[in-house]
This record gives structure tokens, C-alpha cells and sequence, in this order.
């Protein structure tokens, strides 16, 4: 878990990739 987990949401907005835990849809709300 944390930025370079490219498996979370968090280190998807890290590396800016998307996937299934980061929709690339509309607004995704940012959460921190």
C-alpha cells in the first residue's frame, strides 16, 4: 500500500495510470 503500488488508487494517481481501482471516468474524487 502507498504511491508505487500500482495496484491501489493512490499509486495509480502516483504513476497517473488507470485501471479497475482507478476508473479513468469523469471526475474521480480526489481523495487524500
Amino acid at each position: 500500500m502507498g504511491r508505487g503500488d500500482k495496484k491501489t488508487a493512490k499509486g495509480k494517481r502516483f504513476k497517473g495510470s488507470f485501471g479497475k481501482s482507478r476508473p479513468a471516468k469523469k471526475k474521480a474524487a480526489k481523495k487524500k
